[in-house]
């Protein structure tokens, strides 16, 4: 596999997750500045994962019918589009559409997956896929740093310096993409049609016993994991004393702790545990640190609370790579870039569900967002066996086709 390729891809992801980055620390006080209502906050901050979950199923399978290269080139302007429209905000609406446009660009993260899949052998493709884990975590680490100074320097009553760099970078990478990114795909589909029939495709990989099992595992795992980003912004603010900008730091930390994990640990795991394995540690690592965020209290909170963190990024190295070199594996050859993308659209969906739930449970109580998540990340433990035993199952079936 060239070099190229996957630099190109890597950076197509570092700028979806830098522009949701960038967004984290200053969205809600901006919309605020803009005259929101707590509930208009709620509604911008939920378009962003719901346009993925439409678009996301629509441009894999488009991918698998067009090709990798022409769908991440489109996707590529639209996000650039999206963030050229920010850099002007003056209003509500106009908020809104660049945020709408922005989840619609960015849903391209099934076709990157895809794309390595095509070039990769199986062996090799949950390290590779880990590899794009890194762009996660460093656009992370960048984001909220960089969006709380960019605003601080842009014109009072806009985000113009936000949008600018962000545009800026989605233009840069429009032509890397366009220069040095081949395409992947031998054999493209003809009978994938244009349409938007999200939920049916759902369903549908719904119904597959290994690709179920998976999806399930994903959207409990990322809703989980949205309760747990929601509920934290507002308990180390209002429970610890932490400062907003000591707020983005912790953010940092998250993302730093991730490209780590995922850059320097994921190869040598899959190799010691293997895939199916890393489900369960990965959801293990998940529930204690989601048990410990809450209890650690701020006279604790260094080393404690960074510790808990650490544990929320081993899971999401062990489960994120793991799940989608499994649904790359499980699905047919032909409908890679289609399970994928009904994946990602299914993940969209669960970081809308988490991030509308969590408000709701902090009201309750401070612990209660976490202590839910972890409720239901033991279901994840329960779903990883069942299909640990039907891999199992379907293997033995193939080595002795008579016992």
């Amino acid at each position: 596999m060239k070099k190229s390729p996957l630099l190109v891809l890597f950076l197509t992801i570092f700028i979806d997750m830098l522009g949701f980055g960038i967004i984290i620390p200053i969205l809600p006080i901006f919309t605020k500045e803009l005259g929101a209502q707590d509930y208009q906050i709620g509604l911008i901050a939920m378009i962003y994962p719901i346009m993925n979950f439409l678009f996301a199923p629509l441009w894999g399978n488009l991918s698998d019918r067009y090709g990798r290269r022409p769908i991440i080139l489109t996707s590529v302007l639209i996000t650039g589009t999206a963030y050229l429209v920010f850099s002007q905000v003056s209003g509500l609406v106009i908020l809104f559409i660049s945020r709408l446009l922005a989840g619609v660009g960015s849903a391209n993260i099934s076709v990157a997956q895809a794309y390595i899949a095509d070039v990769t052998k199986p062996e090799e493709r949950t390290k590779v896929l880990g590899y794009l884990g890194v762009a996660f975590g460093v656009g992370f680490i960048v984001g909220p740093t960089l969006g709380g100074y960019l605003k601080s320097i842009s014109t009072p009553g806009l985000v113009d310096w936000v949008g600018y760099i962000a545009a800026g970078m989605s233009l840069l990478n429009f032509i890397l993409a366009y220069l040095l990114l081949p395409e992947s795909l031998k054999q493209k589909r003809t009978d994938v049609v244009f349409n938007f029939k999200v939920v049916t495709g759902i369903v549908t990989e719904l119904r597959k016993p290994s690709i179920r099992e998976l999806l399930l595992i994903n959207f409990i795992f990322i809703a989980a994991f949205m309760q747990m980003q929601m509920a934290s912004s507002l308990m180390w603010k209002e429970i610890d004393g932490l400062t907003d900008k000591q707020i983005g730091y912790v953010f940092a930390f998250i993302g730093f702790a991730t490209a780590i994990v995922q850059g320097a640990l994921v190869g040598r795991m899959v190799k010691v545990l293997g895939e199916q394995r890393m489900l369960s540690y990965g959801i293990f690592f998940m529930i204690t640190g989601l048990v410990l965020l809450p209890l650690v209290g701020k006279n604790y909170f260094i080393p404690f609370e960074l510790i808990g963190l650490v544990f929320i990024a081993l899971a999401n190295g062990c489960l994120t790579p793991s799940i989608t070199s499994l649904l790359s594996k499980h699905a047919a050859p032909q409908e890679v870039g289609q399970a994928l993308g009904v994946n990602q659209s299914f993940g969209s969906l669960a970081r809308a569900a988490g991030m509308g739930i969590s408000g709701f449970l902090y009201g309750v109580n401070f612990h209660v967002p976490f202590f839910s998540a972890a409720i239901f990340m033991v279901i994840g433990l329960w779903l990883a066996n069942k299909f640990s035993r039907a891999s199992s199952h379907a293997q033995n079936v193939i080595l002795n086709p008579k016992a």
